[in-house]
């Protein structure tokens, strides 16, 4: 596999190109945006892209790509805040990962990226999946909500299929963390769901018209409305 690695630390990047091609993948270092735009190409697989770059920002570049290209893109930066990792996330981003890089969850990361992408393009589902006000066409990943189309994150989107698929069930909030982002649960820190379910309930939930329970200290439960 053909990962892209846009960072200007150099000691940073010789330690994860290191642990990278020890895992068998095939790296290649950018250390600036204008680098990164030289090197990338139809081999590319992965991207793990810095925020903050020497002659630009890794959201403006990670825009860029989305313009052309659907390679999966994990935005890894000591940017921690909420807004941060939010923005990362609707300009295209697939995962977000803050420094210090852990490697054992970064290797992790990547091949959930990797498996949900697979993912995407294996599913045969094709019945319209109903509930309430909320339709879902797994094969097209389309979501209606009162007959208009709602423009999700491919992150929320597989929230609210979780959600949908295990209705009137309790989920745990480690229990859905395992399932989004395919690792265990200690990896993720608990904010990134709640940023989630925020999101998600902002585009799928009206005053009158609510989907998603809160169960204090345990997780959630979808229903038709609440």
């Amino acid at each position: 596999m053909n990962v892209m690695l846009v960072e200007d630390d150099k000691a940073l990047a010789l330690g994860m190109e290191y642990a990278l091609k020890k895992e068998g993948f095939n790296v290649s270092i950018a250390g600036t945006i204008k680098e990164a735009q030289r090197l990338l190409d139809n081999s590319t697989e992965l991207v793990l892209l810095d925020v903050s770059l020497p002659d630009g920002s890794g959201y403006d570049f990670c825009m860029e790509l989305r313009a052309k290209s659907n390679v999966p893109v994990i935005f890894i930066t000591a940017l921690d805040s909420e807004a941060n990792v939010v923005f990362g996330l609707d300009i295209g981003g697939d995962d977000y990962i803050t420094k210090p890089v852990r490697i054992s969850e970064m290797l992790s990361r990547i091949k959930a990226v990797m498996r949900r992408r697979s993912d995407q393009h294996k599913n045969e589902l094709t019945n319209i999946i109903v509930s309430g006000n909320i339709s879902i066409e797994p094969l097209k990943c389309k979501v209606m909500m009162d007959g208009a189309e709602v423009n999700l994150t491919a992150a929320e989107y597989k929230l609210l299929l979780l959600l949908v698929e295990n209705k009137e069930r309790v989920l745990e909030r480690n229990q859905i963390i395992e399932k989004l982002w395919d690792i265990d649960g200690s990896f993720i820190d608990h904010n990134t769901l709640n940023v989630y379910v925020k999101r998600l309930r902002e585009k799928i939930e009206s005053e009158s018209k609510k989907h998603i329970e809160t169960l204090r200290g345990i997780g959630y439960m979808w229903k038709d409305e609440v």
